[in-house]
C-alpha cells in the first residue's frame, strides 16, 4: 500500500520538511531501503546512514535537516516507527466463522465476527468475542472468556474458567490456567493440594511464546492491563502482576508475589514466593530475588540487593586481588621480622 509523506506525517500529527506529495511504498532500515521506502533515525550516526540510503523519506525528531531527504519530523521517532509500521505491513485478514475441523461445544457462544481456525477445540459455556481470532489448534476448555478482538497464535491452551480480555495476543506454545506447583508433605508423600483457582489476564495484554501462567490454589491468578510479557516465562500461582509491566524472557515468579505498576523484571530474573514488588522498580538480568523492593527502587546480583550497595560489592570486588597480594606481601614481612635467623644473620649458634 502506497501513501504520501503528507498522510504519513498527518497520522503521525508531524510535519513534512521537503515534497509532501512525495510517495511511499515501504518502510525498511537504512542498510536495506530501498527507492520508496521510508526509514526513520534516532541520532546522527543513523541519520547519516540514512541520507546515504535509496530511501525516500526519513522520519525523524529533533533538529535534523537535510537537503538529499525528505523528512517526517515527529515529536518521537521511535513512538512515530511502532505507530507507522502496521500501515505498511498490516495483519492478514481471516475470514469470520468456524473452520469445518473445529470442534465447538453446542453450549459455547462464539461472536459471528469471530475466526475460529483449523483443528481448534471450544468447550462447554465458552465465550468468544467479536472480531476474535483462534488462529488453529487451540485449546479453549470449559467457562473460557475471550474479549474481543483478542488473538491466540496456534497451540495455546486455556485452563477451565480463564478470562481473557480484550485485544490481548497469546503467542504459540502458552499454557494459561495449569496447575500451581503445590505440594504439602504428609508421612513421607508429597500430596498434592487441588489447585482450584483461575487465571485473569486483563485487557492489552500480551504473551509471548512458551510460557506458562498457573491458575490460583485459591483464587485468582492475574495479570494486569497492558502488562507484556516475554517467552519463555514462569508465572506462579495466585500471583498478582499490576499494570503496564514488562517481564523479560525466562524470569521465573514464585507463587503469591505481589507485583506494582510498570515493574520492569529483566532477563532471567528469579523472584521468590509472597514478596511484594514496588510499582516503578526495575530489577537487572538474571537477579535473584530474596526480599521486598519498594516503590521505585532499582536492584541488581543474586541475591539481589539495592543497585548502590550492589555497585559498592562488585567495586571492591574488582580490588580483591591487587589486596591479596599487599596481605601477601606483609605477611612474608613479618614472617621475616619474627625470625629470629633472619633478624641476627651474622650470630653463630653454639655447638
Amino acid at each position: 500500500m502506497a501513501y504520501t509523506a503528507r498522510e504519513i506525517a498527518e497520522r503521525l500529527q508531524g510535519k513534512v520538511v521537503g515534497d509532501p506529495a512525495t510517495c511511499l511504498t515501504g518502510f525498511a532500515p537504512a542498510g536495506n531501503a530501498k527507492p520508496g521506502d521510508l526509514t526513520f533515525a534516532e541520532n546522527e550516526i543513523y541519520f547519516a546512514r540514512a541520507e546515504q540510503s535509496a530511501a525516500a523519506a526519513i522520519l525523524v525528531d529533533g533538529t535534523f535537516d537535510s537537503s538529499k531527504k525528505v523528512l517526517i519530523r515527529v515529536a518521537n521517532a521511535r513512538v512515530a516507527f511502532a505507530k507507522v509500521l502496521p500501515l505498511f505491513f498490516p495483519e492478514a485478514e481471516l475470514p469470520c466463522g468456524i473452520h469445518p475441523s473445529a470442534v465447538v461445544a453446542a453450549s459455547a457462544q462464539i461472536d459471528p465476527t469471530a475466526h475460529i481456525g483449523p483443528l481448534c477445540v471450544v468447550g462447554e459455556n465458552a465465550r468468544i468475542g467479536a472480531r476474535t481470532v483462534l488462529y488453529g489448534f487451540d485449546y479453549v476448555d470449559a467457562n473460557c472468556q475471550v474479549g474481543d478482538e483478542s488473538h491466540l497464535f496456534p497451540n495455546v491452551t486455556l485452563y477451565p474458567r480463564t478470562q481473557i480480555g480484550q485485544r490481548c495476543r497469546i503467542h504459540a506454545g502458552t499454557v494459561v490456567g495449569s496447575d500451581g506447583f503445590g505440594y504439602v508433605l504428609d508421612a513421607g508423600i508429597h500430596r498434592k493440594v487441588p489447585q482450584i483457582g483461575f487465571v485473569i489476564i486483563q485487557d492489552d495484554v500480551e504473551i509471548g511464546a512458551n510460557v506458562t501462567i498457573d491458575r490460583g490454589a485459591l483464587g485468582p491468578t492475574i495479570i494486569g492491563r497492558g502488562t507484556k510479557i516475554d517467552n519463555l516465562v514462569q508465572i506462579a500461582h495466585n500471583v498478582v502482576i499490576g499494570e503496564h509491566t514488562l517481564v523479560v524472557a525466562q524470569t521465573g515468579i514464585a507463587g503469591s508475589t505481589k507485583l506494582g505498576h510498570y515493574v520492569t523484571l529483566a532477563g532471567q530474573v528469579g523472584v521468590a514466593g509472597h514478596l511484594k514488588i514496588g510499582s516503578r522498580s526495575t530489577v537487572a538480568a538474571q537477579s535473584g530475588v530474596m526480599r521486598d523492593i519498594g516503590e521505585g527502587e532499582k536492584w541488581f546480583g543474586s541475591p539481589a540487593q539495592p543497585d548502590r550497595q550492589m555497585k559498592r560489592q562488585l567495586l571492591a570486588l574488582q580490588q580483591l586481588p591487587e589486596l591479596l597480594r599487599r596481605v601477601s606481601e606483609l605477611e612474608k614481612r613479618l614472617d621475616a621480622l619474627s625470625d629470629p635467623a633472619d633478624s641476627n644473620p651474622s650470630e653463630t649458634p653454639v655447638a
